[in-house]
Order: structure tokens, then sequence, then C-alpha cells
């Protein structure tokens, strides 16, 4: 698979009344085409900043990101962003909220009518045309972030950038976006990095899990392969030993690292075990470290 994006040795300082506060340092990762990424760890650990980065919302201290092979220096087309707020125009209906992201990215080369064919077809892979007339006080919770999703698809992004977008739903229905979230992101092929705190969430959605040390000064503490088969189901997967396997690696690291910021172990790298897999080379390499 491509590179798709790229982060090298990035690190994050802001300026405070206290002085300098180190947010993120020496963060490495690759990310291929079409590859789905959590980021997980403790409150404070700088997801949303590197998440930011990688949208261009703010540019790094050091280091560089590269979407591409293109240096990313700002927000762009290329990359959508999905916010847990779901931050649609309450005066404009579902189909106006997705129009006028689709207007501004290809109103200067394609006509009305095909605009419109790009909305419709936007909000259909999120299941709701039937809504598209109706405005977001007049829908659901959940229904409002799926407007949010089909808006960042309909620009047809490189990489859909999610910070935690099920994080303020009930239970049920982060279920069901979930559920949605693994056939949309089946059917487009889109490259998809996502801010999470649900470890089940991240183990039933991904293809690796980033881990992040506590923070200040957070780093990539490991990098969790996920090598469960797609498509996904919930169900079976409830007690399969692979997602339970992975799902005990993340709470492993997560509970280690919790409340001892300061005495987290050097950043190793994770995987499980994938039976009658053929190795990967350069990545079997960087993830050494198995778990049971």
């Amino acid at each position: 698979m491509k590179k798709f994006v790229r982060i090298e040795r990035v690190g994050q300082t802001f300026s405070t009344r206290k002085g300098a506060f180190v947010a993120l340092r020496d963060i490495d990762l690759t990310v291929e085409q079409g590859e789905f990424i959590t980021l997980i760890g403790h409150s404070g650990c700088g997801k949303s900043t590197l998440l930011n980065l990688i949208a261009g919302l703010t540019r790094p201290t050091s280091g560089v990101l590269l979407c591409a092979e293109r240096e990313i220096t700002g927000p762009g087309p290329d990359r959508a962003v999905v916010f847990q707020n779901h931050s649609l125009l309450p005066w404009l209906t579902c189909f106006q909220n997705v129009h006028l992201a689709v207007e501004r990215v290809f109103g200067a080369t394609e006509k009305r009518a095909q605009l419109a064919d790009r909305t419709r077809a936007a909000l259909d892979l999120v299941g709701l045309l039937p809504a598209q007339n109706k405005l977001p006080r007049e829908i659901s919770g959940g229904m409002k972030q799926r407007v949010g999703i089909a808006r960042a698809l309909a620009i047809e992004p490189g990489v859909l950038l999610m910070d935690e977008p099920f994080g303020a739903l009930d239970a049920l229905t982060r279920a069901h976006l979930q559920d949605e979230l693994l056939k949309i992101v089946a059917k487009t092929r889109t490259t998809t990095i996502m801010v999470t705190h649900d470890v089940d969430e991240a183990v039933l959605l991904s293809d690796r899990i980033v881990m992040l040390t506590n923070g200040p000064a957070a780093t990539i503490g490991e990098i969790l392969s996920v090598p469960l088969p797609r498509p996904r189901d919930r169900v079976r997967l409830a007690n399969d030993p692979l997602y339970l396997s992975c799902r005990a690696g993340v709470v492993d690291f997560l509970h280690r690292r919790h409340g001892n910021p300061e005495r987290a172990p050097a950043p190793v790298l994770a995987s499980v075990p994938q039976p009658d897999a053929a190795p990967d080379g350069p990545r079997q390499a960087r993830e050494s470290r198995a778990i049971a």
C-alpha cells in the first residue's frame, strides 16, 4: 500500500503565561492509503493537537507533516475534519449544509446540477437523503453527526480526520454510527485518522491503534496492529479471542501509563500475532513486540 500521510519528528510547543508548554515531542508516524488509524490516550496527551496538525489548523514547532508527498502548511480540501460538535449552520437544511462545502471545493469547475448530484450522493451514503430538506433542529444528534460526515466526504478528501465524532452521543446511537462508519469506509476506502477515548471503538474500527503517552511532552508509546478481517461485525467479535487480545493490549497500555507520566517507559511498538499471514516487511520489523 502507498504511504499517504507522513509525520516526521514532529513536536508542538505552546507559549503560556507560565512559559513554554511542550504538548508533543518526537512524533513519527506513517499512514498508508486506505488505512484506518485511531489515536488513543488519556486526556491531555495531545491527541487533538496531533489531529489539528494533520488538518493544517496549526503548524508544528518542529518536524514536518506530509500528505501525498506534499508538505501540510494549512487546511486544504485533501483533508476533511469531523469534530465532536457537528458544527452545522442551524438556518440551513441538511442539503444546504453539505452543498455549502461542495460548492466551495467544486463550484469553479462544475455546473450547478453536478454540485447538487454530489450533495445528494453524500447524503445518500450516510442514509439521510430522505431528511435532506430538514433543518438541524428537526433531526436527532446522531443524524446531525451523519450530516457532518456527509459534508466531509462530499468533497472527496484524501484523508478523513475525526475528533471524537461520537463522543457526545448515547451508547446505542454511538454503536449504530460506528457500524455505519465501517460500511462507509469500506465503500469509499478513504484514509481515516480518528481520535477516541473508547477502547472498544478503537479496536472495532482500526487497522492500527496509535497509543500516546501521558502529557506533557507526549509521544507515541505503542502502535498496535489490529489484524481482524473485514467486514467486521460487533456481535461476532464480542467473544473473538483476537478481538479480546487487542482490547487487552490497549487497556494494559492505558493502565500502565495512568498516573505515572514521568515514569513512562521508552516508546515501543506492539502487534498482535497474525496466523496464516505473510510477513509485511518494514512494518513487521517496526512492530516487534507481540502481546498475547
